[in-house]
């Protein structure tokens, strides 16, 4: 692979991962624009009952499979017998965005709603914690290094002829409170909305236990490359919720 067709392989992964995650954060807020977010979590397609629930799952629990086995260092070292080491990442992203996207297309709203908040107040509190979640989560890729968490990095050193090095672990602003600001942001986003319905509750509790799986063996993958440094930040660090 060309050092220039990796990067731009590298750069379009990137922008399709961006373009999914805007649709998700459609998705999730239940705003279905004409020509652009034709499917939402509770719109788009006519409503079913259990067997819904089961499909539903079924798409969530690929995402999330798909997610955890490609991230774990025996896949990564098995998948670049085929897969060049500098696009590993961004063949990971846009994986991911891959199953994402089936699991929002492929979704079926489930009738039935659990709570609706009818006060303005209220609608502004939940809007503005749903808005604060999706922040939460960008300023967090940052923190660490946003272009070698999607892939950019590796390609661009690729490019450069630069040789790769592993980001510096750093506890720097949000980290020092919480080990996992970015997964804190994803459940602020899943949770945070006026109506929920019984399609986004669904959504929620699936993600949401795939959360704290993910970040069980994410912890795992950090504890064996960090060592000490990381398991004493992490006794005295809580996980997601800063008190």
């Amino acid at each position: 692979m060309s050092r220039v067709f990796g990067f731009v392989y590298g750069v379009a992964c990137y922008l399709f991962f961006f373009a999914v995650f805007l649709y998700l954060i459609a998705f999730i807020a239940d705003i279905p624009v004409a020509g652009w977010v034709p499917q939402t979590v509770t719109h788009g397609a006519p409503a079913g009952g259990f067997s819904a629930a089961i499909m539903n799952i079924f798409w969530l629990s690929l995402f999330c499979l798909q997610h955890s086995v490609m991230a774990r260092a025996g896949f990564k070292t098995w998948i670049e017998r085929w897969v060049p080491r500098h696009v590993e990442r961004s063949t990971y992203v846009l994986a991911s965005s891959l199953v994402l996207a089936l699991a929002m297309w492929q979704w079926q709203p489930i009738e039935g709603r659990v709570w609706q908040f009818e006060g303005v107040l209220a609608h502004y509190v939940l809007w503005g914690l749903f808005a604060f979640g999706w922040v939460l989560i960008f300023v967090a890729t940052f923190l660490t290094d946003h272009f070698d968490l999607f892939g950019l990095r590796q390609v661009y050193l690729h490019l450069a002829r630069k040789t790769y090095s592993h980001v510096e672990f750093k506890t720097v602003f949000l980290y020092k409170w919480v080990r996992h600001p970015m997964m804190l942001g994803l459940l602020i986003a899943f949770w945070a909305t006026p109506v929920m319905t019984l399609s986004h509750l669904l959504f929620s509790i699936v993600m949401s236990i795939y959360v704290f799986i993910g970040i069980h063996f994410e912890e795992r993958g950090l504890l064996r490359v960090l060592g000490q440094d990381y398991a004493e930040w992490r006794s005295k660090t809580p996980m997601v919720l800063p008190f």
